[in-house]
């Protein structure tokens, strides 16, 4: 016969090995947040935010890389937000569990796996050679779309699954259409899961590389407009370690791209969080 524990106990255990990972999370991170805010933190300056790069990122700023960074974010974003959220309602609301949808979901799942390479491979290949956009914000910014598609598809989709089907009958009881549901239900009541969705999206948008390099280029110069080239915060933080070209200018780079990133998750959540207030 086995030996027999204390239900209290084996609570008592879970509870403390799931704390203890949940701290070793949180220090992991901070350690790393703070190690890379203190070396880059004293080498920001006015000049190296609003000057543009120059002798290969050894001098000048960034400011080109954090236009390009946000120009060819909103762009994927701008794309695969309507498509994402549109093909998680199709699944939800208008199609019933079939073969169709099975492959929809399989498709998804299986591309949520792929590495960036292959994405920017693929971008490559389509967007700047088959199509003829060049290395270019708006090639980068449709490859990111298609990256994190995946991910707006399957968090909408959970969020939507989410609403209480109560909400769909008084809706439909009161004369609601398809349409007037989805838009003035639905939407308001699964729009925290859904901006989840798309504020991932953001952070892999942001942080991508691999990508980027063989679809958005790595121009210093000033992008000025979608078919310019670009380079992104992400990009110029790797050229610059992995060549040496300026490890000061590197953690500096890494610092702004964690302030940034922080930045638009803390804005992101303010603004759902008003929407939903409102709404309620």
């Amino acid at each position: 016969m086995g030996i027999r524990v204390n239900p209290r106990t084996t609570q008592k255990i879970a509870k403390v090995v799931i704390w203890s990972a949940a701290i070793l999370v949180l220090l992991l991170l901070f350690t790393i947040i703070i190690y890379i805010l203190s070396k880059g933190i004293p080498h920001i300056t006015w000049q190296f935010l609003t000057e543009i790069p120059s002798d290969m990122g050894k001098s000048g700023g960034i400011l080109s890389a954090i236009v390009g960074t946000l120009a060819v974010t909103i762009v994927a974003i701008v794309v695969a937000t309507p498509l994402g959220v549109g093909t998680a309602f199709y699944l939800t609301e208008y199609t019933r569990e079939s073969g169709v949808t099975k492959i929809i979901r399989f498709s998804a799942e299986s591309l949520a796996g792929i590495p960036s390479i292959v994405y920017g491979l693929f971008g490559f290949i389509f967007f700047v050679t088959y199509l003829k956009l060049g290395w270019s914000i708006l090639s980068g910014g449709l490859t990111l779309a298609v990256m994190i598609l995946p991910t707006i598809i399957r968090t909408s989709e959970e969020a939507i699954r989410t609403v209480p089907p109560m909400y769909r009958e008084v809706s439909f009881s009161l004369g609601g259409t398809k349409w007037q549901t989805m838009t003035k239900v639905l939407i308001p009541s699964a729009l925290p899961g859904i901006a989840t969705g798309i504020i991932l999206g953001i952070g892999r948008c942001v942080a991508e590389t691999a990508a980027i390099i063989l679809t958005a280029g790595s121009a210093l110069q000033m992008p000025t407009s979608l078919f310019s080239p670009a380079r992104t915060l992400a990009v110029h933080f790797y050229i610059l370690a992995s060549e040496g070209i300026s490890l000061e200018n590197a953690y500096a780079t890494a610092a702004i791209l964690i302030i940034l990133i922080l930045l638009i998750n803390i804005g992101a959540n303010l603004l759902v969080n008003r929407v939903v207030a409102k709404r309620r």
